[in-house]
């Protein structure tokens, strides 16, 4: 009997079993079955690309029909939930020093104007310049936001933080340096 080829705990445990009753020794039949567990894994047989590969066979024609979430044979809303967890992510936007799209811990870290434009572009975020004095409400917000969420991150860093503190120190934070507009060797 020819064995299932799927990542579920279900078929491991039915693909033990085929081996045990073929005559297999019980950690044979387990290292089998895992075997066959991690081949599976590596086709990329997730929720994803077998909906992405019966969409392809239905616009070839094949004459199958996608079920609705829930039906009998289609994924639960659970396998979802699930494969969402899974699924890769794209990695960050990449800023460097060297190219000027970060500031030198020295001169108070934090992104330049054309790192800004980098992020913004690639992650459509609206990330804006930082607003050490604040002249309106709205900056002042940003500010008292941006000095709460850098401070968690210095208290909590595992080494000494040094951009997280020239950062605090170039926003103007009562924490963060505010003795002289770059000094972080006090902190």
């Amino acid at each position: 009997m020819p064995l299932i080829k799927s990542k579920s705990k279900e078929a491991v445990g039915k693909n033990i079993a085929a081996e045990l009753r073929a005559g297999k020794p019980q950690k044979q039949a387990v290292a089998i079955a895992y075997a066959t567990k991690r081949a599976a894994k590596k086709e990329g047989g997730g929720l994803y690309a077998n909906i992405h590969a019966k969409q392809e066979r239905i616009a070839a024609g094949s004459g199958e029909r996608m079920r609705k979430v829930g039906s009998e044979g289609a994924p639960t809303k659970q396998a979802f939930i699930d494969a969402a967890k899974t699924a890769k992510k794209e990695g960050g936007v990449s800023l460097s020093v060297g190219r000027g799209e970060k500031l030198p811990t020295d001169q108070g870290a934090g992104l330049t104007a054309k790192g800004r434009a980098k992020a913004n572009r690639a992650t459509g975020s609206n990330l804006q310049a930082p607003a050490p004095h604040p002249k309106t409400e709205k900056d002042a917000g940003r500010k008292k936001s941006f000095c709460a969420r850098m401070s968690g991150v210095v208290k909590h860093a595992k080494g000494d933080a040094p951009r997280a503190k020239a950062s605090l120190a170039r926003w103007n934070c009562k924490d963060g340096g505010a003795t002289k507009k770059y000094d972080i060797k006090g902190w």
